[in-house]
């Protein structure tokens, strides 16, 4: 997937446009970003129009609504942002669980910051062989009960495909991203994250995706008043 060379911008309650030099609407705007499998188009900027700027800054509360080509909502989107001058990798410590259950991973999508340990534990009666072929992380848990001695490190951003050697129905994903701050989106297809005024990066995938790495665009985020993101997701 790649990116379509136009968006649009709705004007706030106040209708007024963007005025210009870089100043920003009273009110907050909504943006329409649209994702296309076209390869030649290129990615464009995202200006997020949140209020006027203000001296001490601080996060806010936005909004990204995730629509499929119909406009109906995407659920399980998975939607990251990146954060200039932030760490990409997690601290030491941190980790996370992929358990298996009822002979199915749990969960089956997991979003985890680059670095991060996952515990694969394994809560059935019978014995999984839990592994993954994927460039992102290629790794064996071979035939095991209980908890594997070791977690295993993703340290690299991207998509991890999971399997089950004895049990061929059993797939999961793990999207592994460089930045703490990320989602999946509800059943209406929103997420909602605290974003700092700064230029940031937004990355989006999707199940429909496979194995590809997430689409990424710039994001200007700017100080004042909570925002919404419309971001389409095209086949």
């Amino acid at each position: 997937m790649s990116l379509l060379r136009r968006f649009s911008l709705r004007a706030g309650p106040s209708g007024r446009a963007p005025a210009p030099e870089g100043r920003f609407l009273p009110r907050p705007g909504v943006l329409h970003v649209f994702l296309s499998s076209a390869r030649r188009a290129l990615p464009v900027p995202i200006v997020a129009m949140s209020g006027f700027l203000a001296v001490a800054a601080q996060a806010a509360p936005w909004t990204i609504q995730v629509r499929d080509a119909g406009g109906a909502p995407v659920p399980d989107a998975v939607v990251a942002v990146e954060l200039r001058g932030q760490p990409a990798k997690a601290g030491a410590g941190v980790t996370a669980t992929m358990g298996q259950k009822d002979r199915q991973f749990q969960p089956q999508l997991l979003i985890v910051q680059t670095g991060t340990a996952v515990n694969f534990p394994n809560f059935d009666t019978v014995r999984h062989h839990v592994y993954s072929f994927s460039p992102t992380k290629r790794f064996e848990l071979k035939l095991y009960s209980g908890t594997p001695a070791e977690p295993v490190v993703f340290d690299k951003s991207g998509v991890a495909q999971l399997g089950c050697n004895i049990h061929d129905r059993m797939s999961a994903h793990i999207v592994v991203v460089d930045t703490p701050v990320f989602g999946r989106a509800d059943a209406q297809g929103e997420v909602k994250l605290d974003l700092p005024p700064g230029e940031h990066r937004v990355r989006l995938w999707a199940t429909r995706m496979g194995n590809a790495a997430p689409t990424a665009q710039p994001l200007t985020v700017a100080a004042g008043a909570p925002g919404v993101l419309k971001v389409e997701l095209r086949d």
